[in-house]
């Protein structure tokens, strides 16, 4: 099943939400009940399934039955059609669409600020200092014309999923039948095929239609840049209409879910013949780029890059928001308390642990009552019990941050590996002080250059424009016979 691919694509190496200490969750099939106490979901020690209800009693669930193609896509393992989707996003495919360079008029890598920090802890570098020398190798040994930062791309989801926020509570205030929570974040790819393959069109309005970062850095690169680089007189010929069929735009991202997202067809354009983001390699693969091309990494000379669609201040510092997955929670939140009752939190939050380090929640209060509450649910089995909640009516939080993999994207199935004698937590420890201490915070309102795209493009402010958000298709499921 993996000939063909890059040595970095293994199946074991796909495991975006498996860890050493948890075991593999398969779905089970859970109906709508609007009478049901169901507490939670919990794995017996035999892999079968119960419901535990309020009384604390159980009953079996019965797992759902799949095919190959009626698989979750959650890099946990691949099926027949996704394999054919990742082995056209592989080093391979990369190096063959540049051999012929003329073709593309321009060359574009974006990089999530989660790989950086996986390679900083590798390489002991900070993120500014990672960014700045893979600058310098994207543009020597892959010709790149600009390395973008996607934790720039980030600060539009991050408004656009606030204001959709507001716009959904203020709704279900006033009793419109309409709205939808709680919210669930849209950016794991991961958690979208699971919800689109397990849960139908039941669970799919309540997930945000923001675009995640890697598509709204998309739609900048394929829509947006053309026009900003003959405005500026960069390439004053580049037709705006058609440019973006020729320009090639590769992501590099924590996990390989992120090829599937790539490929849905919602980011496809019948017009300029190409997806929004092209090829999608993660940071593995990136490594095994500096080892085809015998590159000590490290030793790179530092590059600046192109002002255009970055996060770095004058300084050198690389801005960015509190929160490993993206700060969805915490940002949502404090704009959510701000909007809808003039409320400023503390700088600090106190999260609360529900069931897990994966699954904790934290709560705005006014006069001593709960105005939001909101959660973080990480890892399939979180995931599992949110839906069962919503589905039972017993969900009690207004957003929840969801990701499929646990402890979030630092730890994604396509991040660099620990290295003896390192455990796989010290690694993850060591990414995430990475992320913690080389960058600095800055709200997304506070962006310049972000301010300038509303303007210029997004109609002037958050929910003004389509231009960032998608859509959710129901998979029905096939059974197997």
């Amino acid at each position: 099943m993996t000939s063909g691919f890059s040595s970095a694509l293994k199946l074991t190496d796909l495991n975006d939400y498996i860890t050493p200490s948890q075991a593999c969750v398969k779905p089970v099939k859970i109906e709508k009940n609007e009478n049901a106490k169901v507490v939670r979901i919990d794995v017996e020690s035999d892999g079968t399934y119960s419901e535990v209800n309020e009384d604390g009693s159980k009953s079996k669930l019965k797992a759902t039955k799949i095919s190959l193609t009626d698989c979750l896509a959650c890099s946990g393992c691949v099926t027949t059609a996704e394999t054919v989707l990742i082995e056209a996003q592989s080093i391979d495919e990369l190096i063959s669409r540049l051999e012929d360079r003329a073709q593309w008029r321009q060359v574009v890598f974006s990089v999530a600020p989660q790989v950086l920090a996986s390679l900083g802890a590798h390489y002991q570098l900070t993120m500014p200092e990672c960014y700045r020398k893979l600058t310098t190798f994207f543009r020597q040994y892959m010709r790149a014309d600009f390395i973008f930062d996607t934790s720039f791309s980030r600060d539009l989801a991050l408004l656009e999923q606030a204001a959709e926020f507001v716009a959904r509570f203020q709704q279900k205030q006033s009793s419109d039948p309409q709205a939808t929570l709680p919210m669930l974040a849209s950016s794991c790819p991961g958690w979208i095929c699971y919800a689109e393959k397990t849960h139908g069109s039941y669970i799919l309005p309540y997930i945000s239609t923001t675009k995640s970062p890697q598509q709204i850095m998309g739609s900048l690169v394929k829509t947006f840049l053309p026009k900003v680089l003959q405005q500026r007189q960069v390439d004053p010929s580049i037709p705006i209409d058609l440019a973006s069929g020729n320009i090639l735009h590769v992501s590099i991202m924590p996990c390989f879910d992120k090829k599937l997202e790539a490929s849905r067809q919602d980011f496809y354009s019948d017009l300029l013949q190409s997806h929004d983001v092209d090829l999608v390699l993660t940071s593995t693969e990136v490594q095994q780029l500096f080892q085809r091309y015998n590159v000590d990494f490290a030793s790179l000379p530092s590059t600046s890059p192109p002002i255009l669609f970055n996060n770095l201040s004058e300084d050198g510092s690389l801005f960015g928001v509190p929160g490993g997955s993206g700060g969805y929670l915490e940002y949502i939140l404090r704009f959510a308390a701000k909007q809808l009752f003039n409320l400023e939190l503390p700088a600090q939050l106190e999260y609360k642990q529900v069931r897990n380090s994966d699954f904790r929640e934290v709560v705005a209060e006014l006069n001593g009552q709960v105005v939001l509450r909101f959660a973080t649910a990480y890892g399939f089995r979180n995931i599992q019990n949110i839906v069962r909640a919503i589905k039972s009516n017993q969900c009690k939080y207004d957003f929840v941050e969801v990701m499929a993999c646990p402890s979030g994207c630092l730890n994604g199935g396509g991040q660099l590996k620990a290295q003896a004698p390192m455990t796989v937590k010290q690694a993850l420890q060591a990414v995430e002080q990475v992320y913690d201490t080389t960058q600095v915070y800055r709200l997304p309102e506070h962006n310049p250059a972000v301010k300038q795209i509303y303007q210029e493009w997004l109609g002037g402010e958050p929910l003004k424009s389509e231009a960032l958000h998608t859509k959710y298709h129901f998979v029905p499921k096939l059974e197997i016979k």
